[in-house]
């Protein structure tokens, strides 16, 4: 089931309004009345329906107490059922039509009536033969409401599973989700900033008042979680791998395996790096030089004993291919549990990576600060 096996990819969302403890039957009762089929808003003009399931499988459609609940933590699933007719076939259908249509004809070839109507003849064929579901194609996404946090964990970062889920949520629930990004944790703790991003490759001083992504984000600055990947980078190769966070524990971090830049303005494309260490490939410094700024890095992150090698996207905090460590000698709801558990203390310490940097931001500091990156780079250049 979704968050309880496997590697874990998903987008976070705050929900509004009391905790939802204890959960109990008239929350699974409120799920089934959204249960795929019983959802009254899809999509139908684009083929598409959508509505709750029970996360073991993409067929599965019940929902109880013992399966869905765990302890302080509700987890179901969305499920999207898309029904497409194939181009290629609706081609054939239409190219045998119009040949029966135009079989007769002096001149050899079709008439501009006969191919409108061969076109409406092979999308009827196609419809009728749709209709048992033969070109329907079945896609479930988990869902994990922490009742405890009041935190919705959405397994995907598509935007049209993530669109979806907020939909289905509201009317399920009543209740709104937020989505967890940079930005609203910055401004969670208090900090707003309208300067743009502050930080810029090539020591010229400059700053970007326009980022060419942003205008699709939730809040203005989540732009933050850019500079919060230049910042890391600079930071784990001037000042070593571990860092101590505001509860006192330390964290030790590494940039692995995957490394994505992109340039502000729109102007120069995206390098896409895989390595073992993507940040120590020159490539990779000579785009940051440039200007460009990371989007999405590889983050192999250890707490309190505990490991987990994940991608982060810097915009959303959006979190995918995540492989925490299993539980030692625990089994069935029990390693239910503990999974939740450990989905918790991973997030919790992304959070306090990121706050590390944003006590740092929004400090008297940052100017020095700037001035160390900027140094960095033109001594590496």
């Amino acid at each position: 089931m979704g968050f309880m096996n496997g590697r874990m990819t998903f987008a976070r969302y705050l929900v509004t309004g009391e905790s939802p403890l204890p959960f109990g039957q008239e929350h699974l009762d409120r799920i089934a009345e959204h249960a795929i089929g019983r959802h009254g808003t899809g999509e139908t003009q684009d083929g598409v329906s959508f509505g709750f399931s029970g996360g073991e499988h993409v067929l599965d459609t019940t929902f109880d107490l013992a399966k869905n609940v765990i302890e302080d933590a509700l987890h179901v699933s969305i499920r999207t059922d898309t029904d497409k007719i194939p181009n290629s076939l609706l081609r054939a259908y239409t190219e045998i039509e119009l040949k029966a249509l135009s079989a007769d004809n002096p001149t050899g070839h079709p008439t501009k009536a006969q191919r409108a109507e061969a076109k409406e003849r092979a999308q009827a064929r196609a419809e009728a033969e749709a209709s048992d579901g033969r070109f329907r194609k079945l896609r479930h996404d988990p869902i994990l409401w922490d009742g405890r946090e009041n935190i919705l964990y959405v397994g995907s970062t598509s935007s049209a599973v993530l669109e979806r889920t907020q939909v289905l949520f509201r009317e399920t629930f009543g209740r709104e989700i937020e989505p967890i990004t940079p930005g609203r944790i910055a401004e969670g703790n208090g900090y707003s900033t309208e300067t743009g991003l502050s930080l810029v490759g090539g020591g010229n001083g400059e700053e970007f008042a326009a980022i060419a992504w942003a205008e699709n984000l939730p809040s203005s600055n989540d732009v933050l979680g850019n500079e919060f990947l230049v910042w890391l980078w600079h930071t784990l190769q001037a000042d070593g791998d571990t860092l101590t966070l505001s509860d006192g524990s330390d964290v030790s971090v590494m940039l692995a395996k995957t490394l994505t830049l992109d340039c502000p303005r729109g102007e120069t494309g995206r390098d896409h790096l895989t390595d073992a260490g993507p940040t120590r490939l020159p490539e990779a410094l000579r785009a940051l030089q440039s200007g460009k700024l990371p989007r999405k890095a590889g983050l192999i992150v250890s707490r309190h004993g505990m490991q987990y090698d994940l991608t982060l996207q810097a915009e959303s905090f959006a979190v995918s291919g995540a492989n925490p460590p299993k539980a030692e000698g625990v089994s069935g709801y029990e390693a239910k549990i503990a999974r939740v558990e450990t989905l918790r203390h991973m997030c919790e310490t992304l959070d306090l990576l990121f706050q590390s940097f944003l006590s740092r931001r929004f400090s008297a500091e940052w100017d020095s600060e700037i001035g160390r990156i900027r140094r960095w780079l033109e001594v590496a250049a």
